[in-house]
């Protein structure tokens, strides 16, 4: 009943907060969620990516589109194959693909 509720009120206009959330949401665009950051800049000897940091919002949407892209074709390569079937990746999405499943990604 919960999942439910879940799905149906997500689609109910301000629930979520903001109007793109569930847009943006792991599976919404046919790809696994890219990693999230937050405080502090470095965390257990790990350091957030200097791109998140740099306030350039376009090379930080190509950044977590990369991510996904990889995260993606390493643990769901079937969800690949469906967006490929559909025609819906970029040549650079292709790139990016490619080189995780040759093993340089």
């Amino acid at each position: 009943a919960l999942l439910v509720i879940d799905a149906v009120l997500r689609q109910c206009p301000g629930v979520l907060g903001h109007e793109l959330s569930a847009a943006q949401d792991s599976f919404e665009q046919g790809l696994l969620d890219c990693p999230h950051y937050t405080r502090p800049e470095t965390f257990r000897g790990r350091d957030v990516p200097r791109v998140l940091l740099s306030g350039d919002h376009q090379e930080i949407e190509r950044w977590r589109r990369r991510q996904a892209l990889r995260k993606t074709a390493e643990r769901r390569p079937d969800m690949v194959d469906r967006l490929r079937e559909r025609g819906a990746l970029s040549s650079e999405d292709i790139v990016v693909i490619d080189s995780v499943l040759e093993g340089e990604g």
